[in-house]
């Protein structure tokens, strides 16, 4: 059973999520929370596995409760929800360690199978999104260019890989599927699985929406 954390600010929309929720066998709605605040309280109480998280709220906003909830060190994942899927607080609520996020007029399917996937410890967002997302908003991303040489500042995120995770790496950065990384390597899909395990096992990024984000805080992807 996953348990779901809504988190929005119109009790109306909040309403629905639930009936939506409700009407599967494999999920349960443990509370509702108006704003960010309050959904940090209550993820420390509840330990939910998935907060759906609205952005745009009184108060302490999305951003900032997944950034603090993320920063807690609980399990909770958070999957974003919010109005356009190319905006900056979505690009921002990504940075802030949520898992995926999707627009609010999605299908119920879409939103079902994304609380599955983040529950799951996957990423919803695909990467070929995340990278349309990241290219966007270039300019928010930090500069890592050591002092006079030009050249990115060494990052030792990237010295704990492999040669091999760090080309799987690059290639997850410039949004290619598990698929398309074992045909270009000529491996199985079984072991770009376990090499991905292991890249964020290694990086400490949560989730493959974080992998991207730092193929491009490394230079390891160029923006487009």
């Amino acid at each position: 059973m996953t348990t779901v954390l809504i988190v929005d600010d119109q009790p109306m929309q909040r309403f629905g999520f639930r009936m939506l929720l409700e009407s599967q066998d494999d999920m349960t709605v443990v509370g509702e929370a108006g704003n960010g605040a309050e959904a940090v309280r209550q993820a420390a109480e509840l330990h939910p596995d998935v907060v759906l998280m609205d952005i745009r709220m009184p108060g302490l906003d999305g951003i900032e409760a997944t950034r603090r909830i993320v920063a807690s060190g609980a399990r909770t994942r958070v999957l974003i929800v919010t109005t356009f899927d190319l905006d900056e607080y979505a690009y921002k609520g990504l940075r802030a360690g949520a898992s995926g996020f999707l627009i609010k007029d999605a299908m119920p399917e879409e939103l079902l199978s994304g609380i599955r996937a983040v529950a799951a410890g996957d990423a919803v967002v695909a990467p070929s999104l995340t990278r349309r997302l990241l290219d966007t908003y270039v300019e928010h991303l930090p500069e890592t260019t050591a002092a006079g040489t030009g050249e990115p500042e060494p990052d030792e995120r990237l010295a704990r890989l492999t040669e091999r995770e760090r080309e799987i790496l690059t290639v997850i950065g410039q949004g290619w599927t598990n698929t398309e990384i074992a045909s270009r390597f000529h491996l199985a899909e079984s072991t770009v699985k376990t090499h991905v395990s292991r890249i964020l096992a290694k990086t400490g990024a949560r989730d493959r929406v974080q992998a991207v984000i730092l193929a491009y805080d490394t230079r390891l992807v160029n923006p487009s």
